[in-house]
């Protein structure tokens, strides 16, 4: 599994984004790709755990949702996690 830690600021194009974003991550949940994703209590930034063997495969889901290089969001952190407990 992978971590990805966002960043945000105030760019009005981020919250403009966000809808499309988010109905897409749902549509990965569906697939068992997304395991759980939001933003932060104070909307600083967000959280999403994928569920993808490798990093190739992780950069081409980013890749392929504009909202990770939308004005307003940063990709903080990308970090390879394996859970013990599921």
């Amino acid at each position: 599994m992978w971590i990805v830690e966002l960043a945000f600021n105030d760019e009005p194009e981020r919250l403009a984004a966000r809808a499309a974003h988010r109905q897409r991550l749902s549509a990965l949940q569906s697939e068992g790709v997304v395991r759980m994703a939001g933003p932060f209590a104070d909307d600083s930034g967000a959280m999403i755990v994928f569920d993808v063997a490798d990093q190739p495969g992780l950069e081409q889901l980013m890749a392929d949702d504009p909202y990770f290089t939308t004005p307003g969001v940063r990709v903080h952190q990308v970090r390879q996690w394996r859970p013990f407990l599921r």
